[in-house]
């Protein structure tokens, strides 16, 4: 367990928008773990009820999550912060839902942290919140995330004014640190 982890997020909110298929495992889980390790309530959200069929490796079926609420029924004023993972499908999905590409682009108008890794970041772009912002994401996102104004960097992790990217699983532990901390800051 990292030691970031022990911040307190108590009282702290958080969404994680996931799609109804096609979303990265443990790009959900690991960060989800560490923010109610840390005290937050995490809500997973998607673009339907019922459950969500994760991924591991983008092929293979894992296992499938509860959703606790569809994102057409809450506000970016219900959360303190949002996280969406990756998962090819998943945030190919993600980012063509208006719903979605609203309410990232609510929280990120409202100034509350936003965590996103590996394709996730496509719903950044989509959003209009990565212009004159620097960010990760997985390498093959660098010439939307260019496209949309953004300067893409290969780092582990990279935060700027309450954005939080990193670029796939294997940065997983220090992007859950940075999240919470940045969560921490925020709340």
């Amino acid at each position: 367990m990292s030691t970031m982890q022990s911040q307190d997020l108590d009282g702290a909110t958080v969404a994680v928008l996931v799609a109804p298929e096609g979303t990265e495992r443990v790009e959900l889980e690991q960060p989800r773990r560490a923010l109610t390790d840390a005290g937050a309530e995490v809500d997973v959200l998607s673009t339907d009820d019922g459950e969500a069929q994760t991924v591991d490796n983008d092929l293979e079926a894992a296992e499938t999550v509860e959703i606790g609420g569809t994102i057409d029924e809450v506000s970016a004023s219900d959360y303190d912060a949002t996280h969406v993972p990756g998962g090819t499908v998943g945030a190919d999905r993600l980012r063509a839902d208006d719903d979605a590409v609203a309410f990232v682009g609510e929280m990120v108008d409202d100034g509350k942290p936003v965590g996103s890794i590996c394709h996730g970041p496509w719903t950044l772009v989509e959003s209009g919140a990565v212009e004159g912002r620097r960010l990760t994401s997985y390498p093959s996102l660098e010439t939307d995330i260019e496209n949309a104004g953004g300067e893409w960097v290969d780092e582990t992790v990279v935060t700027d004014d309450g954005l939080v990217t990193s670029r796939k699983p294997d940065d997983l532990d220090a992007y859950c640190d940075e999240l919470v901390a940045e969560i921490a800051k925020a709340t």
